[in-house]
């Protein structure tokens, strides 16, 4: 048996990083290199998981445990955001992307992803038994979803010791479990269902019908649907959510899961643009759609992806005016400890004369990673 472990290198730069990890049973490998660097010696951490993908006790290579990971952490930013990988790796990459492209580029906030494939096969797992096969088969298999939150929480306990002062989980089937996983978290922990009906609300937008209320679909997988949190968060700021009808979900959206299993592309396609047809004429403004599956299987500029919603590029938008925010909220501490240095120096040390208490001095610090990479 390979030893289930992730190993993490860190060379200190002059630029921030985006820090990527991978946890496996099997050798794999993944480096990023951001630019031309001069580089110190490394430090390593080996952090070891069990395997339900829990970080067990270990130690480094200079002979310190993890619990060093608390005051001197990987990142020290105060806007460093904390990603959970979900159902697929590729999604929550294309997540990372996603924040990139929004903050333009070279201002992208700082930020550590973990995904572990043990998770990822759990919420596969759950997401396939929830939906049933248009052939009424089913794979039988015994899922504890109690394992599935004891990971992720795991994982939110590591992202926070790493740095991390915001955490989100770019996975639609992981928000199943958001209350559990975010109980006890000692930073904000975004709720994409939340973030897309905040956005909806202030859009202002108008019904298509004279005195109908605002409508708003929604199409997923059935794990996802039958979970509720966005039907619950649109509720609550007021919007009318329209759902495929039992037909819809028998006819189109279950033979087009089916046929997306077969790789049938094409014909996957086609299903679902019906799906897609059948809640547009029901007079919807629009359709969060609720898959990264689902919205894979259409062109970029495909014009139905118009009336659709990714709320994947919500929750971006939603991470990255957090990051303002607190990168906002740090440079006005910042002033303001630079401002009572300068009338202490204007005192000449005698505080009372400027009507300035003394206070003892503090500062900021900022760590700046670069060069990262992991090896499982």
């Amino acid at each position: 048996m390979f030893d289930r472990s992730l190993a993490v290198s860190v060379h200190s730069l002059d630029y921030q990083s985006h820090i990527l990890g991978f946890v496996s049973r099997h050798r794999t490998f993944h480096k990023t290199r951001l630019q031309p660097v001069l580089a110190t010696r490394p430090s390593s951490v080996l952090l070891h998981t069990d395997d339900s993908g829990k970080f067990l006790e270990s130690k480094n290579k200079s002979g310190l445990d993890t619990a060093s990971l608390g005051s001197d952490t990987l990142l020290k930013q105060a806007n460093t955001i904390g990603i959970i990988g979900g159902l697929s790796v590729v999604s929550t990459l294309n997540f990372s992307r996603k924040l990139v492209q929004q903050s333009d580029g070279e201002n992208c906030p700082p930020f550590v992803l973990c995904s572990d494939p043990v998770l990822s096969k759990e919420l596969l797992l759950h997401e396939r038994n929830s939906f049933p096969s248009i052939s009424g088969k089913s794979e039988h298999a015994q899922l504890n979803p109690t394992l599935i939150v004891e990971n992720m929480q795991s994982k939110r306990a590591f992202l926070e010791k790493s740095g991390a002062q915001c955490i989100v989980m770019p996975c639609h089937i992981s928000h199943t479990w958001h209350n559990e996983v975010s109980k006890g978290c000692s930073v904000p922990f975004l709720h994409v269902g939340e973030c897309v009906a905040k956005e909806l609300k202030e859009a202002k937008l108008k019904p298509l019908e004279a005195g109908s209320p605002l409508r708003i679909g929604v199409l997923a997988t059935n794990a996802t649907l039958t979970a509720g949190f966005y039907q619950e968060k649109l509720q609550h700021e007021g919007f009318e959510v329209v759902l495929p009808d039992k037909a819809t979900m028998e006819h189109t959206v279950i033979p087009a899961i089916d046929a997306l299993n077969r790789k049938d592309m094409k014909g996957a396609q086609n299903l679902l643009r019906i799906a897609l047809q059948v809640l547009l004429v029901r007079a919807v403004n629009t359709v969060i759609l609720a898959s990264d599956d689902m919205r894979d299987l259409f062109p970029r500029d495909d014009p139905l992806l118009r009336k659709c919603i990714d709320p994947m590029d919500v929750l971006a938008r939603s991470t990255i005016k957090w990051a303002l925010s607190a990168d906002k909220g740090c440079e006005s501490s910042r002033q303001k400890s630079k401002r009572r240095r300068r009338l202490r120096r204007v005192g000449g040390g005698a505080a009372g004369s400027i009507g300035v208490e003394r206070r003892s001095g503090f500062g900021f610090g900022f760590s700046r990673m670069g060069l990262v990479w992991f090896e499982c």
